[in-house]
């Protein structure tokens, strides 16, 4: 009798088991799944992921007609001639617009120095821009230390015959705010630099016996300071007199006061480098060494890290330009430009566009 019990509560539970799968077996799809599980997806297959359209460095432009891509490089534009027709060429080619006063930048060249950018040459492009020509007085035994004997270096070389001339120091120094700098936060400029409302800066490409070469971003910020910003620059920020300060830091403070120039500018500046009389010296000695390799041309930029490269990279690729470049391997020259780079000055790359071809 008691098996005959137990027999059937057996069959009794295996029952309750064989309904309660048939409750959530196929024949329930539609009901809802026990509290706490996660319903599975309508479909576990994937879509495809949408295609993305290719970046400007990935498409050629033009593709269809098999164009090269565009280059975004800045343009260095260049010619051969160095005329003063082929000065205001190059300066054409960048289809500036300057507008209100202009500032023409340039060095006159410390006496007897032969090797400054003749008024001849650049006359017709600064008449041209109705420009002013501007300098800054030196910091070192010369006859540029002064106002009055300044002045009369640039009336012996000719150059307050062709136009305005303007001492950016004349009245003292003010103070520019430099952004992003390692070395300076502030760089001292003539007080009469916001005076003008476009610069256009006119350098003579060269060696220099310190920084190693001289070009549009040393005559952005050595040549537009003042007497003391001179000082301040060479000492990397320490002191405005004298010359005492490291090397690397003088060559780093180059880059970051002519950013504070461009910055305050504000796109208005453009920068044009003559390639002739390639001395290994600068037109601030008064005795430079003679040239030893030929005459080069003229090149113009909007960006004045891409212009003086595309001038160095012509220069290391000359058959004869082995003793500048020693000068400017020499005093580590190729830091500035790697440091305006950095700080946002400009750009190494560049696209060179030859208007004589």
């Amino acid at each position: 009798m008691k098996a005959s019990i137990n027999t059937k509560a057996a069959l009794i539970v295996l029952l309750s088991v064989a309904l309660s799968l048939l409750v959530f077996s196929g024949c329930g799809q539609g009901t809802q799944a026990p509290a706490g599980e996660i319903p599975p997806p309508e479909s576990t297959e994937q879509e495809p992921a949408p295609e993305q359209p290719a970046s400007p460095a990935d498409t050629p432009a033009d593709a269809e007609d098999g164009a090269p891509p565009a280059d975004t490089a800045p343009a260095v534009y260049m010619t051969a001639d160095i005329t003063p027709e082929g000065l205001v060429a190059v300066y054409e080619a960048l289809g500036a617009s300057p507008r209100g006063s202009v500032a023409v930048k340039i060095s006159t060249g410390e006496p007897p120095n032969s090797n400054y950018l003749r008024p001849e040459l650049i006359k017709d492009l600064v008449q041209l821009l109705d420009g002013t020509i501007v300098e800054s007085n030196t910091a070192y035994g010369g006859k540029r230390t002064s106002n009055a004997k300044h002045l009369q270096v640039a009336k012996d070389h000719g150059f307050t015959a062709i136009a305005e001339f303007d001492l950016l120091d004349a009245d003292g120094s003010i103070s520019l705010p430099v952004t992003g700098g390692e070395i300076l936060t502030e760089n001292y400029v003539g007080a009469n630099f916001v005076n003008y409302d476009y610069y256009v800066i006119l350098s003579h490409f060269k060696g220099h016996g310190m920084a190693g070469y001289g070009g549009a971003i040393k005559n952005t910020s050595i040549g537009i300071a003042s007497s003391e910003g001179k000082s301040w620059i060479h000492t990397g920020g320490k002191q405005t007199s004298g010359f005492l300060g490291g090397q690397n830091n003088f060559l780093l403070a180059i880059a970051e006061a002519a950013k504070s120039v461009e910055d305050y500018l504000d796109g208005n500046i453009l920068y044009i480098n003559v390639m002739n009389r390639l001395s290994v010296d600068c037109d601030c000695k008064g005795h430079p060494a003679e040239p030893d390799m030929h005459d080069i041309g003229i090149l113009a930029s909007f960006d004045s890290v891409a212009l003086d490269k595309a001038c160095i990279d012509l220069v290391a690729a000359a058959p004869d330009g082995a003793a500048l470049m020693k000068r400017i391997n020499s005093r580590n020259g190729i830091l500035t430009i790697d440091h305006a780079a950095k700080i946002g000055l400009g750009s190494l790359d560049y696209t060179l566009v030859r208007i004589d071809d």
